[in-house]
């Protein structure tokens, strides 16, 4: 009995720990974004203050502002449809982009999968004077037209790769078998492997829209107006004016708009994980 009782205890015991180590874990990544949040609702007063404030007290002072005194809803539509429309973009494009370079056989394949991977690895700054010129001589600059389009650019080599890489797991007899019924290529990839694919598809979207959000070089570069602002490049360009900077507004700002991608990873953490790894092993 006593033997039996043993390994039971033990595996309690590890697994209790294991929970404390994340929790633990948890605790420290998340401390941060809450003490983060909880400099956006309070008065600004407690902020500047030299003595500590050991209990502060809350307001939404802040909240008021960056809707009343701050034209944000429109820096937050501008950031929503660029991000949106350039993940759009992205899958339209990369979706016959990863069939054709998973299915087909034709020569120069594998080079031209891995030169639409390798132009991630440029560093931005080689281009952005050219693309600066580009939009400037399309009459783009300052609108969410040309945000549309970088985002786009600059991700679609990403969002193909992993969609091709989830291509590479479906079994070709699905296909075979339904161009035995006399199913064209396109059908094929509409109702086959797109439905078959679509986990990620999702997946690759959402790295698309995260790398979106994260884009700043080419945001500042071609957003250089109010009427163009993206969330990122309007509070880089905030300075308070003569109040100087106004830092429970900036930090609720900043918590709302990392609050939907955080929600976002964490529901499909899974896939992400395997998104991003696909690819590592497979040709």
């Amino acid at each position: 009995m006593f033997s039996s009782k043993q390994p039971r205890s033990g595996a309690r015991e590890n697994r209790f720990v294991r929970y404390l180590v994340l929790a633990s874990w948890a605790f420290f990544c998340l401390a941060p974004v809450v003490w983060f949040l909880s400099i956006g609702l309070r008065p600004r007063t407690e902020i500047i203050t030299a003595s500590p404030i050991y209990w502060p007290t809350f307001s939404l002072d802040a909240w008021n502002m960056i809707w009343n005194d701050w034209p944000m809803a429109h820096y937050l539509r501008n950031s929503l449809l660029a991000i949106c429309g350039s993940v759009v973009i992205d899958l339209l494009l990369a979706i016959p982009a990863a069939y054709s370079l998973a299915r087909y056989q034709y020569r120069g394949r594998e080079d031209i999968g891995f030169y639409i991977l390798s132009t991630r690895m440029m560093a931005p700054a080689i281009v952005a004077i050219p693309i600066f010129f580009l939009f400037k001589h399309l009459s783009l600059l300052d609108s969410v037209w040309a945000l549309m389009l970088i985002y786009a650019a600059v991700n679609l080599s990403v969002v193909t790769w992993i969609i091709r890489s989830y291509m590479l797991d479906i079994p070709k007899e699905l296909e075979d078998a339904a161009r035995t019924d006399g199913a064209s290529d396109l059908r094929i990839l509409l109702e086959i492997i797109i439905p078959a694919v679509l986990p990620g598809i999702i997946t690759a979207g959402v790295i698309a829209a995260i790398f979106a959000v994260n884009e700043f070089l080419f945001t500042l570069l071609i957003a250089s107006t109010k009427s163009a602002y993206t969330l990122s490049v309007a509070l880089a360009n905030f300075t308070g004016g003569s109040d100087g900077l106004i830092y429970n507004a900036i930090a609720l700002v900043s918590f709302l708009a990392f609050t939907p991608v955080f929600l976002v990873v964490v529901a499909i953490q899974k896939h992400l994980s395997r998104g991003l790894t696909m690819g590592a092993v497979k040709g």
